[in-house]
């Protein structure tokens, strides 16, 4: 069976070669007889396995030992509260709100605190990056999403937050560029988009920060994260053939030449899309320009029974999980780090011929 180009925002397309090396050991994991998701996690052929995958991601983020990294569960959503919990020490503490995630973030964290929004581009449809004044230095820390995956935009510069801690869901740009990590004090990420299979949180944030536990005394056990740190992630049963796999994507994301590599690969697939939408009559861009994703293109047409009619003939073309998200409508391409240029090439290919064969329902210049 062929493989499809898959674009789906995530659960998402994994490099083939992970693949092919997962394959070739759920049965036999190198010839210990049995599988990584019969094994026990105490045992120390999985603590290598997990030891392993925090070394390989620290060499590609540059974390030193100031740096805790955790291997969690619950996805992006249960860090929501995690965030809270850990860190509003005098419950006050600033949020951006620049797509959905970053609104539910906002509002979770209201519930253990004043959440003071500083600034929202919902007015807009989020299709910016808001603008952020100046920032309240008495603030525990603040809070973006550094790629809103619904509506197809990014911070490309950070805003300026002084000695008020950064943090940032990075769950859709995570390993797709460098981040200076200098600038940030916690980065947690969901793994379905460029860190392997759904199921899988990474944290990691600055170990000063919890050095006290906790901000607030009813943080439950699971999410206290200076007590998961102390435990290597594993308080629990960890998603061993999660972080297994994680593993795989780092050491992949490693050998094709690590963050750097990967921005370079992504932003020649983007231009791709960004260059095609730019010039045509029917397809229409739906981030502003200065805010656009290096992960997720967002666009559509005039019209939405239209919109469907390109997704539905993207089906038959091998091109899948286009289609926008449930609140947006529209289309979308997801091109993450294991999503080829060939799987690009073919979209375009299909837009343009879409465009050919409906230029009755071009937008006016």
């Amino acid at each position: 069976m062929a493989r499809v180009y898959n674009f789906s925002a995530g659960p998402s397309c994994l490099p083939e070669e992970v693949l092919r090396q997962a394959a070739s050991e759920i049965l036999d994991y190198q010839g210990c007889g049995m599988s990584i998701m019969e094994m026990s996690h105490r045992s120390p052929t999985f603590q290598h396995i997990i030891d392993d995958a925090e070394a390989t991601l620290r060499r590609l983020l540059g974390l030193d030992d100031g740096w805790d990294v955790l291997f969690l569960q619950g996805g992006a959503t249960l860090e929501f509260a995690a965030v809270p919990l850990n860190l509003m020490r005098t419950r006050r503490a600033g949020y951006v709100v620049s797509g959905n995630f970053s609104k539910k973030a906002w509002q979770e964290g209201g519930k253990y605190g004043h959440a003071e929004l500083l600034a929202s581009s919902e007015d807009d449809h989020f299709s910016r990056i808001p603008e952020v004044g100046a920032i309240d230095q008495t603030l525990d820390y603040v809070h973006i999403c550094q790629n809103n995956t619904i509506f197809g935009t990014m911070w490309h510069s950070l805003p300026a937050c002084g000695s008020v801690p950064l943090v940032a869901d990075v769950s859709s740009c995570f390993l797709s560029m460098p981040l200076d990590m200098s600038c940030y004090a916690v980065i947690y990420a969901g793994a379905q988009k460029n860190a392997g299979p759904a199921g899988t949180t990474i944290v990691c944030f600055r170990k000063d920060l919890v050095s006290d536990g906790p901000a607030l005394s009813v943080c439950p056990t699971y999410l206290n994260w200076q007590l998961q740190a102390t435990k290597d992630s594993m308080y629990n049963t960890p998603n061993c053939w999660g972080i297994y796999m994680s593993g795989q994507v780092f050491h992949w994301v490693e050998d094709l030449g690590g963050l750097k590599a990967m921005k370079e690969r992504n932003e020649e697939k983007v231009k791709l899309l960004y260059d095609y939408l730019d010039q045509s009559r029917l397809f229409q861009p739906t981030a502003e320009l200065p805010s656009r994703s290096i992960a997720n293109v967002t666009f559509r047409t005039p019209n939405p029974s239209l919109d469907a009619v390109f997704v539905e003939g993207a089906k038959k073309r091998g091109i899948c999980g286009v289609k926008g998200h449930r609140l947006v409508g529209g289309m979308r391409a997801s091109c993450y780090n294991a999503v080829p240029k060939q799987a690009v090439e073919a979209l375009v290919s299909y837009m343009s011929d879409f465009e050919s064969a409906h230029q009755q329902q071009t937008r006016s210049l």
